[in-house]
């Protein structure tokens, strides 16, 4: 029997208490099962298939996962969350268990059949060949009508509740739309954007995003916050900010790091999993206020100003308290800075209230899509703290995430590495390893991403049929090897692979990762042609395939960075810097680097366009022809 569970997981926490303290179940499943409890974060591989299984068996899926199988892992019963007793037509615990007892002692051959039926199906369609694609405009387009049909006018997002932040979905509307001139795409994204932030979905005093909205007006958060869900939204609206220069979403990006950085941040540099829903065994207690108690904190007049602009009513809008939003404040602008002392008191007065439960396991692959976002926003004039945290947290998965191999590690906790990595590990760190080097143009992260990236084709990489395996060739087999492509809360370590080879593509300029991104490309277009929405990061990876590329070499006397470089975003530009101190590694990551001179003084621009390379100039004409001047 197997238990999905993580630490942030509501019902994960009612199944423990209610059953497996229980001394009853506990008595049954110790005589009568080998029980086995995962933990999802740590072991995905596990997860996804048996997942599957569930879906298969039951139509649906979720968190508890319980599976109940042989011991050669073939399964033959599956279901989420079972309470205690059989109540409202739900069978309960107990009732399962003596249930499957009775069948495995009095029926076992059938069990065993059920079993191998199940694997044999699990087996047949992680088999199926998918014709390769052709990566197209149209496909893009139909993503984008899809989009248009669920589209909530009135308070953004997709779809009714509950409803989920999802912003590699906005990533490539933000892209598709300016890239393809779509206003509408570009006002889709901004708009959700917006409304995400004023409701509650958003921690008005304590920065960060929960993990979805149960109502259509993102008020009523569901209240864990994941490390990934806040990497994600801090990098969708830094491109927000970089796009369009709102500073809005520069501010809401900045509000989410500093949660990370002060509460979800080891000592030695890398980010924790997250935080719990529940206080005192009841969700969302941590979050909820009256009128009385912000007065009590704030004083009346304070207190009451502040009720108004966060909407804190006496009737409440969350079990007889409100959770603070800006859903009625037509000057949520603004909001924050006119507030930010009351804030910061309200905070501090709730971390004294109630204690909130942290997941502190470090997962490789999360903190890779932290560090893409922190150094994302460390290329600001004000993110250097950012970009710091970036660093360390890179340096970190390093020294204790890395074995003496050189492979990768999936989860860090009390001092100990555990499980070897799988795709996600390797393509989100090669994803953060990128935008390190884009923002310091350090040529030890463009080489590590580069080490990585071989592992990631040598082990996980299916050269025949296409795509990325979830585990590695050498890894531990189950009964299924999936290649995961459709985009859930996180986008598949195949979408965002495909983004790290088009990527490595244009600033090596090597062959081998043409083919390697091409045979990639070919494949995730196969399989999302059905559906193209659901695979947003896919399609970020093909709008950059299928966009115009430029490619910047900056190659200076100097040994620091030049200053143009610093800030320097301009969509769909992969940007090298060779100096004196770095001319031999970097001829070893970019071969071609090597023809470019270094000039006795000053500092020269190369800058080619789809395949055709202008004459070196200085920042002053290059600029013009990127359009910044």
């Amino acid at each position: 029997m197997k238990k999905g569970q993580n630490s942030t997981c509501h019902w994960c926490h009612v199944l423990s208490h209610e059953s497996f303290e229980d001394a009853g179940v506990a008595a049954l499943l110790n005589k009568h099962f080998i029980c086995i409890k995962v933990d999802r974060e740590e072991r995905p591989d596990i997860d996804a298939v048996y997942m599957a299984v569930c879906q298969a068996l039951t139509g649906s899926g979720g968190w508890p996962l319980s599976i109940f199988m042989t011991p050669d892992q073939k399964p033959f019963y599956a279901g989420t969350y079972f309470p205690r007793e059989t109540r409202y037509g739900r069978i309960g615990m107990i009732e399962l268990l003596t249930r499957i007892v009775g069948q495995w002692k009095n029926n076992r051959t059938q069990l065993l059949e059920a079993g191998e039926k199940i694997t044999d199906y699990l087996q047949n369609q992680a088999a199926k060949q998918t014709t390769a694609g052709t990566p197209r405009m149209e496909i893009l387009r139909q993503a984008g009508e899809n989009f248009r049909r669920s589209y909530d006018e009135s308070w953004g997002g997709f779809g009714s509740a509950p409803k989920f932040p999802m912003p590699h979905n906005l990533l490539f509307l933000m892209r598709y739309g300016r890239q393809m001139q779509d206003a509408e795409a570009f006002r889709m994204a901004e708009k959700t954007l917006v409304h995400m932030y004023r409701g509650g979905i958003f921690d008005h005093l304590g920065g960060g995003f929960s993990r979805y909205s149960t109502d259509d007006r993102w008020l009523i958060p569901h209240f864990e916050k994941m490390l990934y869900d806040n990497a994600l939204l801090v990098y969708a609206y830094q491109i927000a900010y970089e796009l369009t220069g709102n500073t809005l979403y520069r501010s809401v990006a900045e509000r989410v790091l500093d949660y990370v950085r002060h509460e979800l941040t080891d000592p030695a540099g890398g980010f924790y999993c997250g935080q719990d829903a529940d206080s005192e065994g009841e969700e969302g207690k941590y979050y909820g206020f009256t009128p009385r108690e912000i007065q009590d904190v704030l004083g009346k007049e304070e207190g009451r100003n502040f009720c108004q602009y966060f909407g804190i009513t006496k009737d409440g809008n969350f079990e007889g308290k409100s959770i603070p939003n800006l859903l009625q404040n037509p000057n949520f602008m603004t909001a924050f800075e006119e507030q930010k002392e009351n804030c910061r008191r309200l905070y501090e007065h709730r971390l004294r209230r109630y204690f909130l439960h942290k997941d502190d396991k470090i997962l490789t692959s999360w903190n890779g899509l932290m560090i893409a976002a922190m150094a994302r926003a460390g290329r600001d004039e004000y993110g250097a703290h950012y970009l710091e945290a970036a660093k360390k947290a890179q340096g970190f998965l390093q020294a204790h995430l890395t074995d003496e191999s050189g492979r990768l590690r999936i989860r860090w906790r009390d001092g100990e590495a555990s499980h070897e990595g799988q795709l996600d590990d390797y393509a989100f760190y090669c994803f953060g390893l990128l935008e390190l080097y884009q923002t310091t143009y350090k040529i030890e992260y463009l080489q590590e991403c580069i080490r990585l990236a071989e592992q990631m084709c040598e082990h996980f990489e299916d050269r025949e049929a296409g795509g990325f395996y979830l585990y590695a060739s050498d890894s531990e087999q189950l009964i299924s090897r999936p290649k995961e492509v459709y985009d859930g809360a996180l986008p598949s370590g195949n979408s965002v692979a495909a983004y790290v080879l088009g990527r490595l593509t244009r600033l090596t300029g090597e062959l081998r990762w043409q083919e390697t991104h091409d045979r990639q490309i070919a494949f995730l277009a196969g399989r999302l042609q059905e559906y193209p929405s659901g695979h947003s990061f896919a399609l970020l990876a093909m709008l950059e395939a299928l966009a115009p590329s430029r490619e910047l070499v900056c190659v200076t006397a100097d040994t620091q960075v030049p200053d143009p470089l610093e800030t320097l975003e301009v969509q769909n530009l992969t940007v090298l810097l060779k100096t004196p101190d770095n001319k031999k590694r970097l001829t070893e990551a970019a071969p071609f680097t090597a023809d470019y001179p270094i000039p006795k003084a000053g500092t020269l621009y190369y800058l080619c366009e789809n395949g055709a390379c202008r004459a070196p100039a200085d920042w002053e004409g290059i600029q013009t022809v990127l359009g910044l001047a």
